[in-house]
């Protein structure tokens, strides 16, 4: 098999080379999956395949791909992935978003004020990062645009909130796939843990999204504009024309969408609230809480995150149902229209998903074992306490150039486990959040990701500007994240690693928020 063992490494090389030439990254995994099945069909050892022609390897492939969507746990992530899809449209298309910006204008007094305000409703909403994304802008543009906030200031906001968040809590979209993508392959290396414990064990050393967010809170505090979204915030200033700006999101976008202004702000947070709370009251029941006198926290490690996602997104929709259709704010036809249009906004994820999990299997020590391969290379020369820098790096370019962190996660975190494993199975968990890491730091970057897109969109933002605004911030915290690897990696201690990044950050910040004060004067 050592002949195996070297075309193994070629699928994941083609997925990236085709996702950086094609920018697709749907078409780049599936040439690979075709690519590594004939590498497998090729080399497989006697007795492994039934046949080795074109037909019988595509029927193959055919049915590991059903084999790995077709899992209950998978297929529930798709089921909660849709139902979600479908609630947005709805909260969207009711004017929901709408209501609810008209309420918060009158609480907010300043410009400070009002990007604390995006930051903290970017927080609120992290049940999922594309929700995140459309919601927050849909509410906030009227009110930065009050306050002179750029719409490239806002859509940093934005960004540099929702995939965090969203990745860092244990009630949201990111959770199940998380888990669907480690804890298998955790398994395969003998470490048998609870999918929630793996989850959150990974997210203590998921450095990049902790101090992205700490950045959003001290460019706000400080006022820390710098490159070419300082040129826009002083122009607007200035001038009172946001060069920015793309398109006006109440007028455009919302009409486009077919809004209906009969939606409330309260039928928004009691929609969202029942969501977040359901889950959570599911994740205490599948976890022991109620029937085996399990403690909260036992329960949390315990629970099945993918029934009670997919639970809780039903009782939402019941809810939902209820407030619009039920108080006949919303018309039923209306209602189940956009549901429709919301579950097909879904699909291109639930195809990355399914075709991620295949190229995972096909991956997977079973078949093609990329990781040991990649293993045994690494293993010979570089250190246990560099792996985590290292994966952050490797996976920042995966999704860099691929425009999409779940793609990357679907390359990377079984991956980094076999690499992990072979080398010095202690650091996992600092590897499994240095991997989740650098996907969404390479998302950050990268024109091509869905979340960067969907944050122009969202704030009426030019998709350039954003990108050009945002980068800096990003590399910035990129670079410090990679030093904070390095930390934990020879230290073993996540504080220790954290209070230096966070003090370079916020010295860093406070310098350049004075520089530019005394720059006005």
């Amino acid at each position: 098999m050592e002949t195996l063992t070297w075309l193994s490494v070629l699928p994941p090389i083609l997925v990236v080379i085709l996702a950086v030439s094609t920018r697709n990254i749907i078409f780049s995994l599936l040439m690979g999956i075709v690519f590594g099945l004939g590498i497998y069909g090729a080399v497989a050892p006697p007795g492994a395949l039934e046949g080795r022609n074109v037909l019988d390897m595509t029927i193959y492939g055919l049915k590991m791909m059903v084999s790995a969507a077709g899992t209950p746990k998978n297929l529930l992530l798709i089921f909660f992935l849709v139902m979600l899809g479908g609630l947005i449209a709805i909260l969207t298309a009711a004017g929901c978003a709408n209501s609810f910006s008209a309420s918060a204008v009158r609480m907010i007094r300043g410009k400070r004020s009002a990007e604390g305000f995006t930051f903290l409703l970017g927080c609120v909403i992290f049940v999922d990062d594309y929700f995140n994304a459309i919601t927050v802008g849909n509410v906030m543009v009227p009110i930065t645009d009050k306050f002179k906030i750029s719409r490239a200031k806002l859509a940093y906001l934005i960004d540099s909130t929702s995939a965090p968040v969203t990745i860092l809590m244990p009630v949201s979209s990111w959770v199940a796939t998380v888990i669907s993508l480690s804890v298998p392959e955790l398994a395969r290396y003998g470490i048998e843990v609870p999918g929630m414990q793996a989850f959150l064990s990974a997210t203590v050393f998921n450095a990049y999204a902790w101090l992205t967010l700490l950045m959003v809170v001290a460019v706000i505090v400080f006022r820390a504009d710098i490159g070419p979204m300082k040129r826009y915030e002083d122009d607007y200033a200035r001038t009172g024309v946001d060069t920015s700006i793309f398109v006006d999101i109440n007028e455009s976008v919302i009409d486009d969408m077919g809004v209906r202004q009969k939606g409330t702000a309260a039928d928004m947070l009691i929609t969202i609230i029942s969501l977040v709370a359901a889950t959570f009251m599911v994740m205490l029941y599948t976890g022991g809480f109620f029937t085996e006198g399990r403690g909260i926290q036992d329960a949390l490690m315990y629970c099945d995150p993918d029934s009670s996602l997919a639970s809780a997104v039903l009782i939402a929709l019941v809810i939902c149902f209820a407030l619009l259709v039920g108080r006949r704010k919303m018309s039923f036809s209306r209602f189940n229209e956009a549901f429709i249009n919301g579950v097909k906004s879904m699909v291109t994820s639930v195809i990355i998903l399914v075709l991620s999990w295949s190229f995972s299997e096909l991956l997977g020590s079973s078949m093609l074992g990329t990781g040991a391969c990649i293993a045994a290379a690494l293993g010979g020369w570089l250190p246990g306490w560099a792996l985590p820098a290292a994966i952050f790096v490797i996976s920042a370019l995966i999704s860099f150039s691929t425009g999409s962190s779940w793609g990357a996660m679907g390359i990377m975190l079984p991956t980094s486990i076999a690499v992990c494993a072979a080398v010095d199975p202690s650091y996992m968990y600092m590897v499994l959040g240095a991997g989740l890491s650098g996907c969404v730091f390479g998302d950050h970057c990268s024109p091509l990701a869905d979340t960067t897109v969907l944050s122009s969109a969202g704030a009426g933002c030019k998709h350039l500007a954003h990108v050009t605004t945002q980068l800096p911030y990003a590399a910035i915290t990129g670079v410090i994240s990679i030093a904070a690897f390095i930390v934990v990696g020879l230290t073993g201690s996540a504080i220790i690693s954290y209070l230096g990044a966070s003090l370079a950050i916020i010295t860093l910040c406070f310098i350049i928020g004075k520089k530019n004060k005394t720059a006005v004067r």
